[in-house]
């Protein structure tokens, strides 16, 4: 089955007048009165909080897998063929276990600093991809609230840089921050370009030049993206060698964390990013828990590139950086005829950085028994909001959390030191 939420797109990464106004009004209009300009510095020292990583697994990512409930009976008996073995999990308790594919992030689980948390979800258990995105990145259900939490969380943060808010590995804006804050959608540090722009044909200069008295609510798109070019410019022009021997994968996912952390190292005041790693969507052949396998794969991908970003960062680097994975829902609890499993509910996050109290799996575990499923689904007894929301609260520097979600309360597991 195709996995209809894929975002791809045929348009090369360039920006053009026309294409500026197109994104920014299908966005919301979130660069309208900004009010940026090229004399913006570097640095933004009005947010000193965590840089938010925003790492959404699209297509129905399988907690059930990634973090196998090794203790619970009915896991086995659900799954007769693609269940993770106890003899092949690793960092396991007796409880949970990791899948042998994630085994490049077992420093950072012994070491600390990355978690799970289990049986998680929404509030509506919903099995469409596109209704339970658009829930999950608009977070505010049953209100009048339309933009997505992530241009909330940022608006909340009071950072004004050119580059304070990204979405890496995109053409197309993030729907995370579709809203009132500036931010800025970019397949790449290194192609986000002005379409025609070169020395005999200075575009940059001339869309300065073209909106310096025009009203800020159309100069505001203009001067904000005049800004991000600038800033990524420079950082073209100083190049990029991940340090520490970090290894990316040379893949979509690894090639927008380096940029997320080649950001970072900048000191260009980022303090959110989302990056997306799509093909979870395995109604079929989900295979067994070793290498060439579906699963085991794409969960490969995964943790070589977030050991890498952990890698290249250093310990220092992820000392302020707090990554946290979402997906739209699970899978149902019992394998498929396809050796498969269909759209779910329930489902685990990851959560790394070095505020984050790891080696663990926290949870509320409702079990896999048949009664205390959810329409044959995993049942999620963890709102994903009140997961986050403890992290804004500890590691970003907010206080009530209204204003990103709203009646939410943030959750209490003690997942992350205070900032």
């Amino acid at each position: 089955m195709r996995n209809t939420t894929d975002r791809g797109c045929d348009e090369n990464n360039t920006l053009t007048r026309r294409r500026l106004l197109g994104r920014t009004a299908a966005v919301g209009a979130g660069l309208v009165g900004a009010g940026l300009s090229t004399e913006l510095a570097f640095a933004d020292e009005t947010y000193t909080g965590d840089t938010l990583v925003v790492l959404s697994l699209r297509g129905g990512f399988d907690g059930l897998s990634a973090i196998a409930p090794i203790g619970d009976p009915d896991y086995y008996r659900a799954r007769p063929t693609i269940a993770v073995p106890k003899s092949q999990v690793i960092a396991g308790d007796g409880t949970f276990g990791l899948h042998p594919a994630l085994a490049p992030l077992l420093p950072m689980w012994s070491g600390g600093t990355l978690a799970a948390v289990h049986a998680v979800g929404q509030q509506d258990p919903t099995r469409s991809h596109f209704a339970a995105m658009e829930s999950l990145e608009n977070a505010a259900p049953g209100s009048a609230v339309r933009s997505g939490w992530l241009d909330r969380m940022l608006g909340g943060t009071g950072a004004t840089g050119p580059l304070a808010g990204v979405s890496l590995g995109n053409t197309m804006p993030a729907r995370l921050f579709v809203g009132s804050t500036a931010a800025v959608t970019m397949a790449g540090v290194d192609d986000f370009t002005l379409a025609g722009e070169s020395a005999k044909r200075p575009m940059a200069a001339a869309l300065r030049s073209l909106y310096a008295d025009a009203p800020d609510v159309l100069a505001g798109p203009a001067q904000a993206a005049d800004a991000a070019l600038a800033a990524t410019s420079r950082l073209r022009t100083a190049g990029y060698t991940p340090a520490n021997g970090a290894a990316y994968p040379a893949t979509p996912l690894g090639t927008a964390l380096s940029d997320v952390a080649r950001l970072i190292k900048s000191g260009i005041g980022l303090a959110a990013a989302t990056v997306d790693q799509g093909n979870w969507d395995m109604h079929d052949a989900l295979g067994n828990a070793v290498k060439g396998q579906r699963m085991y794969d794409n969960l490969t991908e995964l943790a070589t590139a977030l050991a890498a970003f952990a890698a290249d960062l250093g310990p220092a680097g992820m000392k302020n950086v707090t990554l946290v994975t979402i997906s739209e829902f699970g899978r149902r609890v019992a394998e498929n005829a396809s050796r498969g499993v269909d759209h779910g509910h329930g489902n685990a996050m990851l959560l790394m950085g070095g505020g984050i109290r790891g080696g663990k799996v926290y949870t509320k575990w409702p079990t896999l028994a048949p009664p205390a499923l959810t329409d044959g689904d995993l049942t999620a007894t963890t709102d994903y909001r009140t997961v986050i929301g403890e992290l804004l609260q500890k590691r970003c520097g907010f206080g009530d959390l209204s204003t990103v979600f709203p009646g939410v309360t943030p959750g209490s597991f003690g997942l992350a030191t205070a900032h």
